[in-house]
């Protein structure tokens, strides 16, 4: 009769209690791995006879088994799905933030009229008014800010219209052909944006990415499959596969 018992390569106790056991033992090291692709412990699978271990009481191997299961779940709770406000992002009214080129009319004024970049600071710099914060804006919010600020003394009722002259980049990154910074086309997907940096790499985990992305001012990082849209300005990182 066998008994099959576990211990935790990092727990010395465990190792000193079963070292105690003069029996032939066969050890099989199998790899604990969690969902984001990390070791986190080491599960050791010793083969005892049952007749060389009289003090291996049920609850003792018990003790053992759960502290195994502890230490493999630990590693899962560190995977985190993405957030709700991921899926939220891709359908709200666009979020202007640096990088982003803009093709800003003003009606009958072709002085005004022309294409401005948002700085690093997040703002843009416009004829007349200066400085024009545009980060976290959307294009109505901007156009109306900007009509405001031009009434006060410059123009008494201006037609402000933007349009997106040119996203801000996405960035590739992991087991891709080519990682690096690429134009973002409105609409697109994991795939695509996979697809032009040159395709997965053969270690490459297909099924899923992280996604950093910057919401509401914050910068989160989620777990999306390779169909879920993407919006200018996300980091892209594909992870590679365990087997």
């Amino acid at each position: 009769m066998t008994i099959v018992t576990q211990r935790l390569m990092l727990a010395p106790a465990f190792r000193r209690h079963v070292a105690l056991v003069d029996a032939k033992k066969d050890r099989r090291f199998l790899p604990t791995i969690n969902p984001n692709g990390l070791i986190t412990a080491e599960t050791e699978f010793v083969f005892l006879r049952a007749d060389a271990m009289p003090f291996a009481q049920p609850k003792f191997l018990m003790a053992l088994s759960l502290a195994a299961m502890t230490a493999v779940l630990s590693g899962c709770n560190s995977y985190k799905p993405a957030p709700q406000a991921f899926n939220q992002a891709t359908i709200q009214p666009y979020s202007l933030d640096s990088g982003d080129r803009l093709r800003i009319t003003v009606f009958d004024q072709p002085s005004m009229t022309n294409t401005y970049t948002i700085d690093q600071a997040g703002y843009i710099a416009f004829p007349l008014v200066g400085q024009v914060p545009a980060r976290g804006r959307t294009l109505q919010q901007l156009s109306g800010q900007i009509a405001q600020k031009l009434r006060q003394g410059y123009l008494r009722d201006p037609d402000v219209t933007i349009d997106v002259d040119r996203y801000r980049s996405i960035f590739v990154m992991g087991e891709v052909g080519q990682s690096g910074q690429y134009a973002y086309v409105p609409g697109m997907t994991v795939q695509n944006a996979v697809a032009v940096a040159g395709g997965f790499s053969s270690r490459a985990n297909q099924g899923a990415v992280d996604v950093t992305r910057k919401i509401n001012g914050q910068v989160l990082t989620g777990r999306v499959n390779i169909s879920s849209a993407i919006i200018a300005g996300d980091t892209i990182y594909v992870r590679e596969r365990l087997f």
